[in-house]
């Protein structure tokens, strides 16, 4: 096995090529839709950039609106046409540079994760190794807890979904709250009465509420349910609001944030304003690969816990490489929709999702005759037609 980092694969190794794609896949809530705290929506977007060189081919991804696509297209592709794939940290600055007056939260932070995830992809490929073993890897599996409890199931679902996960081996399950906090304690009782005892149960209420509304909630979710990590009771804007939480509310109610940030003074942010005990980062908006290492960092040399936000399937790899790991949220619609357009996602085992090491990269590999009813964007490899909406 060639020794990562450097070698023969990569000498004098350049970029033949770098392809778009989106696809949108409905939702599978109640009448087509799903609903948090904040939000409702009826489709879930990917979209995928795949960047080649010499012969081989990596595969990154976002989460976010298809014009996502369109920036990667225009914008980012050029700049990595050409360029040599052995240190994807250089490309990420070169990216980072390009995307100064486009904006680089949001949408530019998310083209350039999807891209950076491709550069540390392909560059394992070239080396022949998983991409677990190409990063400054901690550990060899990463704790997964199951999320999804969508505030517009019916109970029975709800309490299925969530005690589904609990018999699979998976130790913490968590709901979506605070849309209509009067229908909340139902939906915790038919929860925790679902699960048992034995699981802990977290909430996620994606800011929907205010300051002393949320001081409330979390003393009675911690005191009647048992609940053990409130996720955005506030805005992830609002440091100073979750710093108040974390002061005032129960002890042993975890608050965390860090989902929505995109850059690294996002998070430094949050950090500094004792906003959060535990923080979160999503490798398809935080700048990829390269991002995570950077955040794991921060969190390391403050003494917090770093938890993956959703995308199962890049995460399984790059949290490995984060000494302070807590865990990843293995989210219903991320797990739908990787396993629909990949094959080589990885299945919880004992509750924990364990990197392939026997697939070189990310062991991930489109499967384009699923994925193709669902474009939105780009073409399929080999195709001619008109780049357009695929449905």
């Amino acid at each position: 096995m060639t020794d990562p980092g450097t070698g023969p694969a990569l000498d004098g190794c350049r970029i033949d090529a770098v392809d778009v794609h989106a696809f949108e896949v409905p939702t599978d809530g109640p009448g087509g839709r799903e609903q948090d705290g904040t939000l409702e929506w009826d489709s879930t977007t990917m979209v995928l950039v795949r960047v080649h060189a010499a012969g081989r081919t990596g595969i990154g991804y976002t989460y976010g609106d298809v014009s996502a696509a369109a920036f990667l297209s225009g914008t980012l592709a050029p700049l990595l046409e050409g360029a040599d794939p052995s240190s994807p940290p250089a490309l990420w600055e070169l990216m980072g540079r390009h995307v100064r007056n486009a904006g680089r939260p949001g949408v530019g932070a998310m083209a350039v994760s999807a891209a950076d995830i491709a550069l540390w992809d392909l560059k394992a490929r070239l080396l022949h190794v998983p991409l677990v073993r190409l990063l400054p890897s901690y550990h060899d599996r990463v704790p997964v807890y199951g999320s999804g409890g969508f505030t517009n199931y019916p109970a029975d679902r709800l309490a299925g979904q969530l005690a589904g996960w609990a018999g699979q081996g998976i130790g913490r399950v968590k709901l979506k709250t605070s849309r209509d906090p009067a229908a909340d304690p139902v939906r915790l009782s038919a929860v925790r009465e679902a699960i048992g005892d034995g699981v802990e149960l977290f909430a996620d209420a994606n800011g929907a509420l205010g300051r002393k509304e949320a001081l409330y909630w979390a003393h009675r979710f911690h005191e009647q349910w048992d609940v053990r990590w409130f996720e955005e009771p506030v805005s992830s804007a609002d440091v100073e609001g979750l710093a108040l939480l974390r002061e005032r509310g129960p002890a042993r109610l975890e608050i965390a944030a860090g989902e929505y940030a995109y850059t690294t003074r996002d998070f430094v942010n949050l950090v500094d304003g004792g906003a959060v005990d535990c923080l979160q980062a999503d490798v398809t908006r935080c700048g990829g690969i390269t991002g995570v290492l950077e955040v794991a960092g921060l969190a390391a040399a403050r003494h917090l816990d770093l938890s993956a936000h959703c995308a199962p399937a890049v995460s399984a790899h790059a949290f490995c490489a984060v000494r302070r790991l807590r865990h990843l949220e293995y989210f219903h619609d991320h797990v739908r929709f990787e396993s629909l357009v990949f094959d080589g996602t990885l299945p919880p085992e004992a509750g924990a999702l364990r990197p392939d090491t026997g697939r070189p990269g990310l062991g991930l590999d489109v499967k384009w005759a699923d994925a193709e009813p669902h474009r939105v964007h780009g073409q399929r490899p080999g195709a001619h037609r008109t780049t357009g909406r695929g449905r």
